[in-house]
């Protein structure tokens, strides 16, 4: 697919919407399905040292090497606290929550496109209204050829408004970190068709002087997916590998190199409440673990025990005993609700019911055993081999409400093209 540029919004465009409101919307992040997909996921900005999790961070945010495994002097708030053993990223649905959690990176989604198409004067809107207007994808052959380029170019534009905007940058001020674009999901079993899908994108980007290292793709953890980020790594290309549900998902993901691994903890525990049958889901609740925190400590010991570069989120952090259960895991999203009561509470050392120790670390990574069978280098067979009825499911029901949301966004840009004025 062929794209040409239009020019970018101008600084007085840019600063005219921003005037113009203060951004209310429900756009959606990563979630796909019921409950509601939140907005955007964003990064804490925080005023205290940070332990980062891992020794080499890929963020762009500044960190600091660990002094103590537990509370330190200057943790005001529990959520000071939090904040010095991960990066608190808030699950945030409104653009008002900026003022009371800002954020430092951002996630574009084809579910945030549809809550931007729902905004009359936005900084946003602007963006959907410019690649409408594009001729070159106007002026494809087929419906689904120029649906399919508009969507790139507005999936490029809304990036492009948090990493370059001109003259002035509020927003690049605002969200200075790396922003996640979502990858079309419909291609998520087709290895060449997503890495032809992100070079499309990054020629947009490297067209206005994006820095790659200001970008993340996110890419559906299949074993297409996942060998399709092995080949972008290797380029140099940052990939986001989103749907982990079992430890050979994310084994095979840090084998491949992925920059963040994603796993949702909560949908993990919804499942195993429901179902039975899956494995590694059982072994885990024999132990007395929570399945989804199992997982996200086990493969957080996986991936630093063996020096793999892989920055792990866990996802569907439902609640502060979760949140407390992962400390020092590099990324935690959580709800605005947790946030707030963290923000809200007084960090207490030695608190009974929470504890501010460092839960997961590199040193003590080094100590956790694996079974020879997880030591294996994956490939698609062991790898379909191992995946247990969680994780197909989990899988298979994250990619499908990602594809439909995208096929919503190609459907609403159909009925609103052309734009006034063109």
């Amino acid at each position: 697919m062929t794209h040409s540029l239009q020019s970018p919004p101008s600084a007085a465009a840019l600063s005219a919407s921003i005037q113009k409101g203060r951004w209310k919307t429900v756009a959606a992040g990563f979630s796909v399905s019921p409950p509601p997909p939140p907005a955007v996921n964003f990064t804490l900005r925080r005023s205290i040292p940070r332990i980062n999790a891992s020794a080499s961070s890929s963020s762009s945010s500044s960190s600091s090497s660990p002094s103590s495994p537990s509370l330190g002097a200057g943790e005001n708030n529990e959520l000071d606290a939090v904040s010095a053993f991960s990066e608190i990223v808030p699950d945030t649905v409104v653009f008002d929550d900026f003022e009371r959690f800002p954020p430092t990176a951002a996630t574009v989604s084809s579910a945030l496109l549809l809550g931007i198409c729902g905004l009359p004067d936005t900084i946003f809107r602007n963006a959907v209204d410019m690649a409408l207007a594009d001729s070159t994808c106007a002026g494809l052959d087929t419906t689904e050829s120029k649906l399919s380029c508009f969507f790139d170019k507005v999936d490029f534009l809304t990036t492009y408004l948090f990493t370059s905007p001109p003259q002035g940058g509020d927003l690049v001020k605002l969200v200075p970190g790396r922003v996640s674009t979502e990858v079309d999901a419909r291609l998520a079993y087709d290895t060449n068709a997503i890495i032809r899908k992100v070079h499309d994108l990054l020629r947009l980007y490297n067209e206005i002087d994006v820095p790659h290292d200001r970008l993340l793709f996110k890419i559906p953890a299949t074993w297409q997916g996942i060998e399709a980020a092995k080949l972008l790594e290797s380029e140099g290309i940052q990939t986001h590998l989103t749907f982990v549900y079992s430890f050979a998902q994310a084994a095979a993901a840090a084998q491949a190199g992925a920059s963040v691994i994603q796993i949702f903890v909560g949908r993990l525990r919804d499942w195993a409440r429901n179902h039975s049958g899956d494995a590694e889901i059982e072994t885990a609740v024999k132990s007395g673990e929570d399945p989804g925190l199992a997982l996200v400590r086990r493969s957080y010991n996986y991936i630093h025990k063996y020096g793999y570069k892989s920055k792990l989120m866990a996802a569907a952090v439902r609640n502060k005993q979760d949140l407390f259960s992962l400390l020092g895991v590099d990324y935690v999203i959580a709800p605005l609700k947790v946030l707030q009561s963290l923000k809200d509470s007084p960090a207490v050392p030695d608190d009974e019911k929470y504890s501010f120790v460092r839960k997961l670390s590199p040193e003590t990574a080094t100590h956790y055993n694996f079974p020879n069978k997880e030591l294996v280098k994956w490939d698609q067979l062991s790898l379909a081999s191992a995946m247990g009825p969680a994780s197909v499911e989990l899988l298979s029901a994250g990619v499908e409400g990602y594809a439909n949301q995208a096929k919503r966004v190609e459907e609403l840009f159909g009925k609103i093209w052309p734009p006034p004025n063109v």
